[in-house]
């Protein structure tokens, strides 16, 4: 039996405000190189087979040609252009695939993303059509109401990471639901358009880079490998 045809949509579309920093924070270093570099050589060290797409607001188009040529960044990719939501960066993502399979979808400022996380993403995807990665909470939840505070469970909770994956003809179907401000990934557009989310275990080292504390942590997490 043939296996599917692997691709990888890399959303990069922030601009550094929490980060503090005049350029966005997926160009910043992190142990020399750019975290979005990073970020793709995740996915291209866990098979060169994986069809890579790079979606990037077009004001960054020009300053990652420039990182490219000065960290001699060779891995082969496509890339698109974002849209002004990441709704609209993934369904253009998206646009660039033209044949059925699985894809991954996955922040661009995620660079700790193993092998073993990806292969088990697509691996769950294929059986259940979904593989959203999700890890346990570890601090205590409440929940603010009109008295004030409730606790809550926090074992019936899970935070959400990416990578996000899908059967590519279904997720694309997905997208075509009108977008809402609720939509603050790809499971809840997948969920919206009445598909069932199969999540699969993440890794609390999958660290969304948003401020300098993570960027310090991810640095140390490196050196730990």
């Amino acid at each position: 039996m043939t296996s599917p045809t692997k691709y990888a949509i890399i959303v990069a579309g922030g601009k550094g405000i929490r980060m503090g920093s005049k350029i966005p924070k997926q160009f910043l270093e992190m142990k020399g190189r750019p975290i979005l570099m990073r970020t793709i050589e995740s996915f291209y060290h866990c098979s060169k087979a994986i069809q890579l797409i790079l979606v990037l607001p077009a004001a960054h188009l020009e300053i990652w040609s420039e990182l490219c040529v000065r960290y001699q960044f060779e891995v082969p990719y496509k890339i698109q252009p974002g849209g002004p939501t990441r709704f609209q960066s993934v369904k253009n993502g998206l646009q660039a695939i033209v044949e059925n399979g699985l894809v991954a979808i996955h922040d661009g400022v995620r660079p700790l993303v193993n092998a073993q996380m990806i292969n088990a993403s697509y691996t769950t995807a294929e059986l259940y059509n979904s593989a959203v990665a999700a890890i346990p909470l570890k601090s205590s939840l409440r929940e603010i109401n009109l008295q004030g505070s409730r606790a809550l469970k926090r074992s019936s909770y899970r935070i959400i990471q990416t990578p996000q994956t899908f059967k590519v003809n279904l997720i694309k179907e997905a997208y075509q639901i009108a977008e809402k401000d609720v939509y603050t990934d790809d499971a809840s557009v997948w969920e919206a358009a009445g598909n069932q989310v199969t999540l699969f275990e993440g890794l609390e080292r999958n660290l969304k880079i948003t401020t300098i504390q993570d960027l310090v942590v991810a640095e140390i997490l490196m050196k730990l490998e």
